[in-house]
């Protein structure tokens, strides 16, 4: 299968779904990630470029692509803009499955992004697509303000107790990004969010997704 994650940020595919990519590579899948945003600094975004790889390489992830949108600017970008980009990478990639962020996140840029990937993925564009998931980001989706529009309910979990290890050492990688505990964005805070997860399915380590669409055929 071809699988499509897309990242608002350089790490937010670690920080949502790192432990269920690398699964799915395990299994054999093609893994894409498409990075959305990079920042306005050349040799900031070229070093975030290069943890990413070494990341993706961790995860077993096959190819990714780096738009380059504006950073915290999605939402000033011509919308025909984002769409023709998203458009190109959903055509090329022709995914099963894809992995979004929350759109009730903190960042605008992580409801824009889903927004512009919903609509690439509409179902006459995208004929294979099985199904499309919303992945939580730590230090996003849990400090935005408790309203029904925003809030995250997992409905779908995904055991990644033999992948726990590779995800936080893909995290590892984002040295730039990488905070000291109790930051939410710490080798322990995501340990201790997979752990949690666990136990709601009974396993040692989960991620939790919210189901947006999923096709039976």
């Amino acid at each position: 299968m071809n699988i499509l994650v897309f990242a608002p940020h350089n790490d937010d595919e670690v920080l949502g779904a790192g432990g269920t990519i690398a699964k799915y590579a395990k299994a054999g899948h093609d893994v894409h990630i498409c990075e959305v945003t990079s920042g306005p600094d050349p040799e900031k975004v070229e070093a975030l470029k290069q943890e990413a790889r070494a990341a993706h390489a961790v995860l077993g992830v096959k190819d990714a692509s780096f738009l380059e949108l504006p950073m915290v600017g999605l939402r000033h970008t011509p919308t025909i803009e984002i769409n023709a980009k998203f458009h190109e990478v959903v055509t090329r990639v022709n995914p099963e499955i894809v992995l979004l962020p929350h759109k009730g996140d903190m960042n605008f840029d992580h409801a824009e992004t889903t927004y512009a990937a919903m609509v690439a993925l509409r179902p006459f564009n995208v004929p294979e697509l099985r199904e499309i998931l919303v992945y939580e980001t730590l230090s996003e989706t849990e400090w935005n303000t408790p309203t029904a529009d925003n809030v995250f309910v997992p409905n779908v979990y995904v055991d990644i107790s033999g992948t726990i290890d590779q995800k936080l050492e893909a995290m590892e990688c984002y040295r730039s990004q990488l905070k000291d505990y109790p930051h939410p964005r710490s080798l322990e805070a995501i340990r201790a969010l997979s752990m949690v997860r666990g136990t709601t399915i009974c396993v040692e380590h989960a991620e939790s997704f919210m189901l947006i669409r999923s096709i039976k055929r």
